[in-house]
C-alpha cells in the first residue's frame, strides 16, 4: 500500500479499471455499482481511500511522493485505512471482478484524479455523503468532491446516492449475476 498516487506505478491489468473512492461510512450500494460497471468493461476495480489529514509535501524527480501529517492521531488514520480495505473485502467477496487497493492522501479529488490519469480510468464511482450541518459547512468550503471530479476531469463520473436503496437495485444485482 502506497501513500500516494504519486508512488504507485500500475501495472498494465489496471489500465481502464474502475476506480470506486470509499470512505468507512460508505453503503454497500456504491461498490455494488462499481463491481457491476467493472464486470460490464471486464476490468478491474481500483478501491480508493484518501486520508484527508495529510498532504503531498514534495514530488522527487524519480517519482516518491513525500507526505506530511495534517492529524497527529495517525493511529487512528492507520485503522480507517485498514477498515476500508477489510470493508472492501467483505463487499467485493463474491462479485466477480479483481481488485486492488489504494491508500491516497490529500485533497479526494485532486487525489483520485491523478490516479485516474496514471491508469487510465474508465469510470470514476463516488457515493454522496450525509447531509448534517457539519457536511454542509465542509461542502461550503471546500465544494462536493463528485462536483469537482464531474468538473475537472474527462472520464465519467458515476454518483451513487446514498439514500433510496431498495428493491429494484435487489432485483437489478440478481439479474446481472443470472446473466440476464
Amino acid at each position: 500500500m502506497s501513500d500516494t498516487a504519486n508512488e504507485f506505478v500500475p501495472g498494465p491489468e489496471l489500465k481502464g479499471a474502475v476506480i470506486v473512492g470509499l470512505v468507512p461510512d460508505s453503503p454497500a450500494r456504491v461498490m455494488n455499482e462499481a463491481a457491476l460497471n467493472a464486470r460490464l468493461r471486464g476490468v478491474r476495480i481500483v478501491v480508493v481511500h484518501v486520508d484527508v489529514t495529510r498532504f503531498v509535501t514534495f514530488d522527487d524527480p524519480d517519482g516518491y511522493a513525500s507526505s506530511a501529517p495534517a492529524d497527529v492521531d495517525m493511529v487512528a488514520r492507520a485503522r480507517e485505512s485498514e477498515f476500508v480495505q477489510a470493508l472492501a473485502a467483505t463487499q467485493l467477496q463474491d462479485a466477480g471482478v479483481q481488485w486492488t487497493f489504494q491508500q491516497l492522501v490529500g485533497d479526494p479529488a485532486l487525489a483520485i484524479k491523478e490516479l485516474a490519469d496514471k491508469i487510465d480510468a474508465s469510470l470514476i464511482v463516488v457515493g454522496t455523503r450525509d447531509r448534517g450541518i457539519g457536511e454542509s459547512i465542509r461542502e461550503f468550503f471546500t465544494g462536493s468532491v463528485a462536483a469537482r471530479l464531474a468538473h475537472r476531469q474527462r472520464r465519467p463520473v458515476l454518483v451513487v446516492p446514498r439514500d433510496h436503496e431498495g428493491k429494484d437495485d435487489a432485483e437489478r444485482a440478481a439479474a446481472d449475476l443470472s446473466g440476464n
